[in-house]
């Protein structure tokens, strides 16, 4: 360990090991620690189930009626992977998709006046759709065609929409949309949190779009997909990665003092060893003091013995509910995975509702959602601070993630990723950076 490192990584989330997968595919050499003694720090799941309860502070040992223990995984953040999006990419260019097996979420809903409809998926779908009239059928069809052609460069395919200047609002007002139809499409297809986007230059907003239909045209039933065994495979199969390239791993090390000279960090200190380093990477709890409290989610993880109502009995399916259907600022999400996903108990599903917090009462906020649910088996409550660094990592050359936030797919956290990288080398990421060398099948091979 009283070794010089170029990158010391702290926590093993998720934005961590991808961040220490791609160093040590750069050539760094890396020195990944976490406190606890597994992978994943906020990102993991839990198993076996009996951890949950210990995690969560409830009396007793699980039912009978739960299963096996060792049957459970538990994502302890409930998120879901844009099957077009960023972190797909970085999983395929990196080739970690080796170490996981993915399904297709079956299919995305949208909740409207009390009831949740299906986000039509293909245009039949749409057409049959009882979430718009047959007019509006007709306006939203256009819609889609002109965003599907949308090209910046070409002004021809713009129809006088000036992607830096018109604002979403106009587009959809250009349309003739209503406002159930704007709903849907601005929190369900491109999963604004909020109303925020309808004054803004409508690029942004297109493009979000463009990735939905992209996602959902790979493989049909939804966008969204997810890894057999839960959201923890994620971070662990960067630690692979990261490990075929030399980078060196240690769970179960408390951290004692970030050491710095002349207001840089040079090592970390841990059981009375000091590792040195150029760099740090770490998640917000082991600096609080150079971290911003920006807000706070509320997450109840369910565990049902049956399928949600009105999903056609899916097995896993995503449901939004837009914020002003609910007289809120910020949109309530629901991910519900089940035991065909070996994260539950034979006959088990996991419903997982998340949303920012708004007011005193976290629990009422999102009680839209756990109506929806009814009868749950049993719950378990977190309401979560969020934090942002403080230290931008200029002077310090400490670079913080921040903390995984309420949306229900992985886009952010790739944001963040790409926005840690930039600050440290001073060059915008590259998805071709994490490509892996020819010579190391090798020792994927002897891996085996």
């Amino acid at each position: 360990m009283n070794e010089e490192y170029d990158v010391i990584v702290l926590g093993t989330g998720l934005t961590e090991c991808i961040l220490s997968g791609i160093m040590s595919v750069k050539g760094k050499k890396v020195l990944h620690m976490d406190r606890n003694s597994y992978y994943g720090a906020e990102s993991a799941s839990i198993t076996p189930l009996e951890d949950l309860y210990k995690r969560f502070s409830l009396p007793g040992a699980p039912p009978e009626s739960m299963g096996k223990g060792r049957d459970w995984n538990v994502d302890l953040i409930p998120k879901f992977l844009m099957a077009n999006g960023q972190l797909v990419r970085m999983l395929l260019i990196t080739q970690v998709t080796r170490y996981l097996d993915f399904k297709v979420i079956e299919g995305s809903f949208v909740y409207k006046k009390g009831s949740i409809y299906k986000v039509p998926s293909t245009e039949t779908e749409a057409l049959a759709s009882s979430l718009m009239g047959l007019f509006e059928k007709r306006r939203f069809r256009k819609f889609l065609v002109f965003v599907a052609n949308f090209d910046e460069n070409d002004p021809k395919t713009m129809e006088g929409v000036d992607p830096k200047k018109t604002t979403m609002r106009d587009v959809f007002k250009k349309f003739d949309l209503g406002q159930d139809v704007i709903d849907f499409t601005g929190h369900s297809l491109a999963l604004y949190r909020t109303d925020e986007y309808l004054d803004l230059p409508c690029m942004d907003s297109l493009n979000r779009i463009k990735l939905y239909s992209e996602s959902l045209a790979r493989y049909g039933k939804s966008p969204y997909l997810y890894p057999l065994y839960g959201l923890g495979e994620l971070p662990q199969g960067f630690a692979r990665l990261s490990a075929i390239y030399g980078g060196t791993y240690m769970l179960n090390k408390p951290i004692e003092e970030i050491v710095m000279e002349d207001g840089k960090v040079v090592g970390v200190k841990s059981e009375g060893e000091i590792a040195r380093c150029k760099q740090l990477i770490c998640d917000p709890s082991y600096l609080m003091d150079r971290s911003t409290k920006v807000g706070q989610v509320i997450r109840v993880i369910c565990i049902m013995n049956h399928p949600i109502k009105n999903t056609s009995d899916a097995n896993s399916c995503q449901i939004i509910i837009p914020q002003n259907q609910v007289n809120r600022k910020h949109d309530i999400y629901v991910c519900m995975i089940s035991y065909t996903h070996n994260v539950a108990a034979q006959g088990k599903y996991v419903a997982i509702v998340s949303t920012t917090v708004e007011t005193d009462n976290p629990e009422m906020e999102v009680k839209p959602a756990m109506d929806l649910l009814e009868p749950v088996e049993q719950k378990f409550v977190s309401i979560s601070d969020q934090y942002a660094p403080s230290d931008m990592g200029a002077e310090s050359q400490i670079f913080m993630s921040r903390t995984y936030d309420a949306t229900t797919h992985f886009e952010t956290t790739c944001d963040d990723i790409k926005d840690i990288y930039k600050r440290m080398t001073g060059t915008e990421f590259d998805f071709a950076e994490m490509e892996r060398k020819k010579n190391d099948i090798f020792g994927d091979a002897a891996d085996q």
